[in-house]
């Protein structure tokens, strides 16, 4: 089992940048694949970005390509996004997921493929 704590989620004008961070519990953090989704007010939940537990294979919504990246430190349990030129429709709670598996490459871009969830941070982007 895992738990997951984000951090760094904030207030920001559009065209700034933010990082998250989401710290993960245990010792076998890179037996994970991980993936990043948000949810705004009054909208469903969304995939925004997925890792592999090796940090090798990656991928991005369509909205964020180009403006975030996604990338984990195994070596201190920790999953990052670096969100840059962000914009007002970026205002979401964010969170991080983790999911076990084999797969050293696999990505999963769907919600229902994880297993557990952070309580989410706050990212605001005011226009």
């Amino acid at each position: 089992q895992v738990q997951l704590v984000e951090s760094g989620g904030g207030l920001v004008q559009a065209g700034g940048s933010l990082r998250l961070s989401c710290a993960a519990s245990g010792r076998t953090f890179n037996k994970y694949a991980m993936g990043w989704f948000r949810q705004a007010p009054g909208k469903e939940r969304e995939f925004v970005s997925a890792i592999s537990r090796s940090g090798d294979t990656s991928d991005y919504a369509d909205s964020v390509k180009g403006r975030f990246t996604i990338s984990r430190d195994n070596a201190k349990n920790t999953l990052y996004l670096q969100m840059n030129s962000l914009k007002p429709e970026d205002t979401a709670v964010y969170y991080c997921a983790a999911t076990f598996t084999s797969g050293p490459v696999v990505v999963f871009t769907t919600g229902s493929h994880y297993d557990y969830w952070g309580q989410g941070t706050q990212v605001t982007v005011s226009s």
